[in-house]
C-alpha cells in the first residue's frame, strides 16, 4: 500500500503540467500584462456599445431636432447635439460599428491578398518574385494617406472604397513581411525534405511554411489596425469615406471643427478615435511581446 499510494503525485503532477496549446499559451501572455488588459477591456466596451447602439441610443442618429440645434451637453443629452440637432452621444455610438467595421474588413483583406502575394513571391522566385515586389514597391512609394486618397478619388467616396483603399495601402506591408520570411524557410531542412518526400508546393506552403509565418503576420496586423483606423477617420474627415448622414467619427470631427463653438462636437468623436486607437496600439503591443516571448521560449 506504501509503494501504490508513494506511486500517485508524480502522475498527478504530470496531468496538472499538462502542454497548454500555444493559442491558450498566448492568450494568457497577452492577458497576463496590463497593456493587454487594458487594450482587450477598452476594445471589448466599445465593440458592445457599437453592437448595442440600437437599443443604447437614446435618440436615432439621423433624426433632427429643430429645437435643438448645437444644444451642450444637459440631461436630455449628454454629449450635447450637433449643428441640426441631432444627438451627439447615439452618433457617436453608432459610429463605432461603422469605424471598426472599415479596420476589420481593411485589415482582414489587406492580410489575406498581401499574404499570399507574400508566399508566391517568396515561393517562385526570380521574375515573379521581382513583377510583385516591384508592384508592392510602387504603392511603398507614396505616402498611406495620400495613396488611400487618390484611390477613394477614383472609385468615388463611398464605405467599401475607403475599405477597398486602406487595405490596398496595407497590403504591401504585409506581402513584404511574408516574403521575406518564405525566403528564409524555403531552404529549412524541413522543408527541403517535404520536397524530397515529393509534396506538393501548396502542401508545403499551407502546412509547412504558413505556421511558422502566421505569428509575425498577426502581430503586424494588431499593429496596423491603429493606423487603419487612423486613415479611415481622416478620409471620413475630408468627406471621402463615409457619407451622411451615416454617423462616422471622422466625419463629425470634421463637422465639429467648423463650428468651434460648439467644442462638444468634435470633443466626443475626437476622444472616441484618440482611446480606440491607444487600445489597438496597446494590444498590438502586447500581442508582439507574446509572440516574441513564446518564440523565445521555444528556443530555450
Amino acid at each position: 500500500m506504501a509503494a501504490v499510494t508513494g506511486s500517485m503525485p508524480p502522475a498527478a503532477t504530470a496531468t496538472q503540467r499538462a502542454p497548454r496549446s500555444p493559442g491558450a499559451i498566448i492568450l494568457r501572455r497577452i492577458l497576463g500584462s496590463w497593456q493587454g488588459r487594458f487594450g482587450t477591456i477598452v476594445l471589448a466596451v466599445i465593440v458592445a456599445l457599437g453592437l448595442l447602439a440600437p437599443w443604447l441610443s437614446p435618440y436615432s442618429p439621423v433624426d433632427i431636432d429643430p429645437e435643438a440645434f448645437s444644444m451642450p451637453p444637459s440631461a436630455a443629452h449628454w454629449f450635447g447635439t450637433d449643428e441640426i440637432g441631432r444627438d451627439v452621444l447615439s452618433r457617436v455610438l453608432h459610429g463605432a460599428t461603422v469605424s471598426l467595421q472599415v479596420v476589420i474588413f481593411a485589415i482582414g483583406l489587406a492580410l489575406i491578398a498581401g499574404s499570399l502575394l507574400g508566399l508566391v513571391s517568396g515561393w517562385l522566385g526570380g521574375r515573379w518574385d521581382a513583377l510583385i515586389m516591384r508592384i508592392m514597391d510602387a504603392f511603398l512609394a507614396f505616402p498611406l494617406l495620400v495613396l488611400a486618397l487618390s484611390i477613394v478619388a477614383v472609385l468615388g467616396p463611398d464605405l467599401v472604397n475607403a475599405m477597398l483603399a486602406i487595405a490596398i495601402t496595407k497590403m504591401p506591408g504585409f506581402a513584404r513581411l511574408v516574403r521575406a520570411e518564405v525566403l528564409s524557410l524555403r531552404e529549412a531542412d524541413y522543408v527541403v525534405a517535404a520536397q524530397a518526400a515529393g509534396a506538393r508546393p501548396l502542401r508545403i506552403l499551407f502546412k509547412h511554411i504558413w505556421p511558422n509565418v502566421s505569428g509575425n503576420v498577426i502581430v503586424y496586423g494588431s499593429l496596423s489596425a491603429s493606423q487603419a483606423l487612423i486613415t479611415e477617420s481622416a478620409l471620413s474627415f475630408l468627406g471621402l469615406g463615409v457619407q451622411p448622414p451615416t454617423p462616422s467619427w471622422g466625419y463629425m470631427v470634421a463637422t465639429g471643427i467648423q463650428f468651434y463653438q460648439s467644442w462638444w462636437m468634435s470633443f466626443f468623436p475626437g476622444l472616441a478615435i484618440f482611446l480606440t486607437v491607444l487600445a489597438l496600439n496597446f494590444l498590438g503591443d502586447a500581442v508582439r511581446d507574446a509572440f516574441d516571448a513564446r518564440l523565445g521560449d521555444s528556443h530555450g
